[in-house]
């Protein structure tokens, strides 16, 4: 099977649009006839169902929390983008596209990413209808702020809270199709395992989380807005429910799986603190507009951050990239932030830290303010005063959660950062319509591969999964049901739904019946410790090679000795961590795979055999200008398929921020 990724023909600016008016439709009494399941509720998951709902299609969404609003979108802090050019500064569709192709490093598909720069704005428009209460100007028009990567402020936001109340919005969008009797809800279902007919997604198999009962329900296709897989790792900036399992059981079941091993790692993190820790947590990159990333110029310097003379700090973003400074993208932030800890420049206890500092921006702000009100010989106590209360204004919430992690106060002492595993690039692989290679198996958001190359520029998740949902799913989903509208809903009864429930069901008494010693989470620490350690932010051929006979190891050891309590008919949360911990531990191995033979760096993926004398990241565009395509043979055994990437307008070079 080769892969056809769909893309239209013609201009790229008129790709979608022409895509548009020719695709075919199900007329209105025809969509009533159609069923459509959405797994997963998150902010790609909310807006398709809202949409379709709202289309007519009969939609059924599965939530495995006890409610959309606790999807893992909510944490989005900073933003998302759009290039509606308010600010006057020099943006477009265009400068959108193209920063999003070079950020992630000539590893995307272009036809995708201009795609995705042309709806960014009907988002914006979308959501101020639904009351998002972005940030403001003065004078009422939408605020910006700038991002990483870009010379342009394009960054919409909600103080340090844009995902949740982008959430709020897509839910209350998709309640109101609740109410109406368009979208049934399955709230605490966990999907696992697709049901296919001739081929075909025809339905799910989910476990009711509550009781532990099996169900098995029929849609004409299937939508997987299941989020990422970066609690591979264990310790990331995700949510400890976060899971591959939808995406890794439709893998298994045909659909290819797409550059599993870029991922990215965000600059901007609380450090770790201890062993007993089970997450991380963002500073959002917001926070890189005002603050100053430095480590002292003194090799273990204990003194603390606000005793260290300016002369003898190395802000070294700006020193190494003066054009973009403290904004370049997080896989360079990253990068630079690890190299001055491994040379002995760290800071805090662990020395695994480096200082983001506000002192600057609150007295310029302290300053601006004492202007605006006409104030001559102001006292320094006053000016710095009038500017923390700038800086709470924009950025309170994300200094009070420091402050409550860390017990600093970081208007008055320098946060320490370190970065941490936060989004993936790679995931279920896509074509022009975010369908999989599985006919009617469709992956929405961070579930699919699809718009950021190897490196997400901040502020594009909220974008993405917002676009795929609201404005590229309606029309993309419609050509393929155009074609079913004779089929009718397939009975559960049928023998491919009692098969898959079989298997589900026998799977999960497998797992109960090993009755061993170590408890899963032991499992999952160990699996996240090789993945960081091999497969991190710096990766080479011999550590890759061990990963993966680790990991092995690691399987054969889970599935003879975990320990699962409880029942199978019943609630039963250690059981439901289990499954996911297993499918995190064969995509482990996949990734280490997928590491090893991308033979370049790119982005997020950091080869240290391949860097330039200066330590970037150095690509190998004649060998690896593609998308790994990974397709599920067996046990340990996948096949790579490539699709090959061409760049007509954004023609690849160096990344260079300096």
């Amino acid at each position: 099977m080769s892969l056809d990724s769909k893309i239209p023909a013609g201009e790229m600016d008129k790709k979608w649009t022409d895509y548009k008016g020719h695709v075919k439709l199900v007329n209105p009494s025809n969509k009533r006839k159609l069923e459509v399941i959405v797994v997963g509720t998150g902010l790609a998951g909310a807006s398709a169902a809202a949409s379709l709902g709202e289309l007519g299609y009969k939609v059924k969404a599965f939530c495995f929390q006890d409610s959309p609003r606790r999807a893992h979108s909510i944490a989005a802090q900073g933003g998302i983008n759009a290039a509606k050019n308010y600010q006057n500064d020099g943006d477009s569709v265009f400068r959108l596209f193209y920063d999003t192709v070079k950020g992630g490093d000539y590893r995307a598909r272009e036809a995708n990413v201009h795609r995705l720069a042309e709806v960014s704005n009907n988002i914006i428009d979308q959501c101020v209808a639904q009351g998002v209460p972005f940030a403001r100007e003065y004078g009422g028009l939408l605020s910006n702020r700038s991002f990483g990567g870009t010379q342009v402020q394009r960054t919409f936001y909600a103080a340090g809270q844009t995902g949740q109340q982008l959430l709020l919005g897509a839910y209350s969008a998709l309640e109101r199709q609740v109410a109406l009797g368009n979208v049934i809800m399955y709230n605490r279902h966990e999907m696992l395992d697709i049901v296919k007919i001739d081929g075909k997604a025809r339905g799910i198999i989910a476990r009711d989380l509550v009781n532990g009962t099996l169900e098995r329900h029929f849609g004409h296709a299937v939508l997987l807005c299941t989020g990422g897989y970066g609690n591979v790792f264990y310790l990331s900036t995700n949510a400890m429910g976060s899971n591959v399992t939808a995406a890794w059981k439709a893998h298994k079941q045909g659909a290819w799986f797409g550059n599993p091993c870029f991922t990215q790692i965000h600059p901007t993190c609380i450090p770790v603190s201890g062993d007993h820790q089970s997450k991380l947590t963002l500073m959002s990159e917001s926070l890189r507009n005002d603050g100053r990333i430095w480590v002292p110029k003194k090799k273990e310097d204990n003194r603390k951050g606000v005793d260290i003379p300016e002369e003898e700090r190395d802000y070294y973003l700006e020193r190494r990239y003066p054009a973009f400074g403290n904004l370049v993208p997080r896989d360079v932030a990253s990068r630079a932030a690890k190299e001055r800890c491994d040379e002995g420049y760290g800071v805090g206890t662990t020395k695994m830290a480096v200082y983001l500092d506000f002192a600057d921006a609150i007295i310029r702000y302290g300053k601006i303010e004492a202007g605006k009100q006409g104030l001559e010989n102001v006292s320094e106590a006053d000016i710095i005063k009038m500017g923390k209360g700038v800086v709470e204004e924009k950025y309170g919430n994300l200094f009070e959660m420091y402050e409550k992690i860390t017990g600093e106060n970081p208007y008055e002492m320098p946060m320490r950062i370190y970065p941490a595993v936060h989004y993936t690039m790679g995931g279920l692989w896509v074509d022009y319509e975010l369908k999989t290679t599985v006919d009617g198996l469709y992956a929405l958001g961070e579930a699919n591969f699809s718009d950021h190359g190897a490196n997400r520029l901040g502020a594009s998740a909220l974008m993405q999964g917002l676009a795929d949902g609201y404005f590229v799913i309606p029309y993309t989903l419609g050509n393929y049901l155009a074609d079913d509208i004779s089929t009718a809903a397939i009975p559960t009864s049928h023998p491919a739904f009692e098969e898959m429930e079989k298997a589900v069901s026998d799977r999960i008494n497998q797992l109960m019946n090993i009755k061993g010693k170590q408890t899963v989470e032991s499992f999952h620490k160990r699996l996240g410790k090789i993945m960081w350690d091999k497969c991190g932010m710096a990766r080479n051929a011999n550590n890759l090679q061990e990963a993966i006979v680790e990991i092995q190891a690691l399987k054969k050891e889970f599935w003879s000795d975990v320990k699962i309590p409880g029942d199978v008919n019943e609630m039963n949360p250690e059981l439901d961590k289990a499954g996911r911990v297993a499918d995190f531990i064969e995509l482990g191995e996949l990734m280490c795979k997928d590491a090893l033979n991308r033979n370049e760096s790119c982005g997020g993926h950091f080869r240290e055999e391949s860097q330039t004398e200066e330590g970037e990241a150095k690509r190998d565009d004649e060998n690896y200008s593609f998308v790994s395509a990974w397709e599920y043979k067996g046990e340990s055994d996948w096949q790579l398929n490539k699709e090959p990437l061409t760049f007509d307008i954004v023609k690849p070079t160096q990344r260079s921020y300096k």
